[in-house]
């Protein structure tokens, strides 16, 4: 049987649904608007999180508010089944096509989460697996022009954090020296693979040669391959991790090389079912898995939390508590790892 076999036929019944506009600063200058959707019945409410990056797409959905969720009974497949078939946007042209997957993960999270709760169980018993303490480092970017001074006082808050952090064509050869010194650096995320965001970094042969000898123990995400940057990697390949291509089995097979080790960001995946078919993958195939943030604002970061939990625990998860990425660091910052939940419920993880 597979993960989602054991989840896909549960029973949901929905009786309606609202949608509540999450918005807050962050600690890479953008105000990060997200929508919690709501769906309720029989004295339960499910949630999920919509993490759609334009904030003029969250007023639209909350604005036009159509009927685009079936109510009465039905199960998770054939709720999942609906909503995939359903234009999410109705009929707006999107910036980027990722958004779709987003929306979606949005509406299926929340009817796991409902029929779970209806069911009066939880992920990890739904799928007869435990949850385990949560591995997570911060990540973060380092400022323009970029110091160490963000790391610094992460650092002063919790000596033992450890760092996902976004290179950038400016970082100085003093910089990187001093990050590696840490030895708390372990993923460098190089956004080589993102197109149309305020994070593209265009391929840098220098810059990936010095990351890539500078701090020698970190994994390298997401890079731009060409001509001049794929001798680059090699003898490295088994460093090299994706993340914006990932998107389902598909996609895995369809990397440069086959992979060991991936950053998995639920959303991306848009259904339940292909997210828990790739960690099946992954996990037939020794690819290794951390999970990833999308700056989630509410619920969605308590879904990391559980299926960090139950998939990779122990891997260097970009899933810190929603704190790390404030702009300005609260001194009583939660420490890594965190702790599993006494009396999980539905998708949640608290």
């Amino acid at each position: 049987m597979t993960l989602y076999d054991r989840i896909g036929d549960l029973d949901v019944t929905i009786d309606g649904w609202d949608l509540d506009r999450r918005v807050r600063d962050t600690s890479s200058g953008f105000e990060r608007v997200t929508t919690v959707i709501s769906l309720h019945g029989d004295g339960e409410v499910g949630r999920g999180e919509d993490v759609t990056y334009e904030a003029d797409e969250h007023h639209s959905l909350i604005d036009a508010a159509p009927d685009v969720v079936p109510t009465g009974a039905t199960t998770h497949r054939e709720f999942a089944a609906h909503v995939g078939d359903t234009d999410l946007f109705f009929g707006r042209d999107l910036d980027r096509d990722a958004f779709r997957d987003y929306r979606r993960w949005a509406f299926e999270s929340a009817a796991l989460d409902l029929a779970l709760r209806q069911a009066d169980t939880d992920l990890a018993s739904a799928l007869d697996r435990e949850y385990d303490e949560v591995r997570f480092v911060a990540s973060t970017r380092l400022g323009d022009p970029p110091t160490f001074d963000r790391v610094e006082a992460f650092l002063d808050r919790d000596p033992a954090l450890e760092f996902k952090l976004d290179p950038t064509s400016d970082w100085s050869t003093d910089l990187i020296e001093r990050l590696a010194d840490t030895g708390r650096v372990r993923v460098l995320d190089l956004k080589g693979q993102y197109r149309g965001t305020s994070v593209d970094q265009a391929a840098d042969p220098d810059l990936y040669e010095r990351v890539i000898e500078g701090v020698p123990d970190a994994t390298i995400e997401d890079p731009a391959l060409t001509e001049e940057t794929r001798p680059l990697f090699d003898g490295h390949e088994e460093r090299v991790s994706w993340d914006a291509p990932i998107h389902g089995v598909e996609t895995v097979e369809s990397l440069p090389w086959e992979p060991s080790v991936l950053n998995v960001k639920p959303s991306r995946f848009g259904s339940v079912e292909s997210l828990f078919e790739t960690i099946e993958y992954c996990r037939e195939h020794d690819i290794e898995c951390y999970g990833g943030g999308q700056f989630e604002l509410d619920v969605g970061r308590e879904h990391l939390h559980a299926l960090a939990s139950l998939f990779y625990p122990d891997a260097p998860n970009d899933v810190a508590p929603r704190a790390y990425n404030d702009p300005d660091l609260a001194e009583d910052l939660p420490t890594s790892p965190l702790a599993p939940p006494s009396t999980p419920t539905g998708l949640g993880w608290r």
